[in-house]
């Protein structure tokens, strides 16, 4: 958080030319051009090569612009969405579970309680109940109730 006016006014700039870039994207995306790429690259590092003398500003561009290749993946792959959108929502789960339990005490019940998140939403993007999955695994369900492993599930949908 900026703690000087001088702060803030770099932040608000930066934010600005960020957003701007993003944008520019985003019509890269729509209309791919070669040359746009390198245009777009180019405008990349001078934006991310910016010091600002606010410490943790310019650690922040420092850490994005090594990330230049991720983040500009989009110049060699249109069809890569530019947001995280989808990945934030997986997460959800895990973050409202976290916030209500406090978190985990041990590396094992980070593990774990990871582990049956993930289970849980892939079960859930493959319309399957997880309790069904789980109960098969277990050997508690019904035979008429079997369930495929996932992951044959997974690479059928692929």
């Amino acid at each position: 958080m900026p703690a000087t006016p001088g702060q803030v006014k770099h932040v608000d700039t930066l934010r600005e030319l960020v957003w701007h870039f993003y944008k520019a994207l985003k019509a890269y995306q729509r209309r791919p051009d070669p040359r746009a790429a390198r245009g777009l690259q180019a405008r990349f590092d001078r934006i991310f090569s910016l010091r600002t003398g606010y410490g943790d500003l310019d650690k922040l561009l420092l850490r994005l612009g090594r990330r230049k290749d991720e983040l500009l993946r989009v110049l060699e792959r249109p069809e890569t969405p530019l947001h995280t959108n989808a990945s934030e929502r997986d997460l959800r789960g895990l973050v409202i579970k976290r916030k209500i339990s406090g978190g985990t005490v041990s590396r094992n019940g980070r593990q774990a309680r990871d582990s049956m998140l993930g289970l849980m939403k892939t079960c859930q993007k493959l319309g399957l109940s997880f309790w069904h999955y789980l109960g098969d695994r277990l050997g508690i369900n019904d035979e008429d109730h079997a369930v495929a492993p996932l992951a044959s599930m997974v690479a059928a949908r692929a």
